[in-house]
């Protein structure tokens, strides 16, 4: 399984809340996270079959940044 990491945006629970239902659906529910605690806000996605920019490109259309690291 492919780990990507990106730099985002996501800035609270919220924010994660607003995302949920689509990244769950790009990528599958339990096969992302993001670490509020970091001040880069590291989103980590666990896919074989999702490219990073596939990931950003959802993202963008949320109104969130995510640019791989």
């Amino acid at each position: 399984m492919n780990t990507i990491k990106f730099k985002s945006n996501i800035k609270c629970n919220g924010c994660i809340a607003a995302i949920n239902d689509k990244l769950n659906e790009l990528v599958g529910e339990n096969k992302w996270q993001v670490d509020l605690n970091s001040d880069d806000r590291i989103l980590i996605v666990e896919s074989d079959e999702i490219s990073a920019k596939d990931v950003s490109e959802e993202l963008s259309k949320l109104g969130y940044s995510a640019e791989e690291i």
